[in-house]
């Protein structure tokens, strides 16, 4: 079985959010039009506490993008955003949700992160994802959405250590910062996450 994890498309990732990601937008049509390739289709979505200990605006004299140490974690300091119940945390309204099975909330803990789809930061909090899926007899992970070098990324990490055969495509995400994303995609590929492009599935 193969499943499609749709990373964080919400309305603070796209242009005119609170944490845009460019170009984020461009990636929607590709998104919509892989889902019917997948036996599974599942989306995470960022939903934090308005005082997030990742919010620059709930730290004195921090900026945002600063990097602090929190709780023993280098933590980058964002500005507010897919605060719970507010339009940016909302699916933005061109993604197709219908083949959504589940929807996997994450960074709730208002001390801790949340990057990737299957854990906190800290890896002390699952979100369900990994147990819904290896109920569902999923054995391949095809990862997509927003952004490439933080959620995404962290997600196809998680997942290739979780043991599912990790597929990254690379033409249905964008990044925040082009070296991140180089960075990610090295060590992907020294994990064993294939990387591919929509056309290839």
């Amino acid at each position: 079985m193969k499943a499609l994890i749709l990373v964080d498309i919400q309305n603070d990732f796209l242009p005119g959010g609170a944490l845009a990601v460019a170009k984020g937008h461009e990636i929607i049509p590709l998104v919509n039009s892989l889902q019917s390739k997948f036996d599974v289709v599942v989306a995470s979505q960022d939903w934090h506490p308005e005082h997030h200990a990742s919010f620059a605006s709930n730290h004195d004299n921090k900026t945002v993008f600063e990097v602090i140490n929190l709780h023993g974690q280098e933590q980058v300091l964002w500005p507010n955003h897919c605060v719970q119940g507010t339009a940016g945390a909302s699916f933005f309204s061109a993604l197709n949700t219908n083949a959504v099975s589940a929807i996997f909330r994450k960074g709730m803990h208002k001390e801790v992160d949340s990057y990737s789809a299957f854990f906190d930061n800290n890896k002390t909090q699952h979100t369900g994802l990994e147990a819904y899926l290896k109920s569902m007899q999923v054995t391949d992970v095809y990862v997509c959405g927003l952004a490439a070098d933080y959620c995404v990324y962290f997600t196809a990490k998680d997942a290739q250590n979780l043991g599912f055969k990790t597929y990254y495509i690379t033409d249905a995400t964008r990044y925040i910062s082009e070296d991140m994303y180089n960075t990610a995609v090295t060590d992907l590929k020294q994990l064993g996450v294939t990387m591919l492009t929509s056309d290839e599935i």
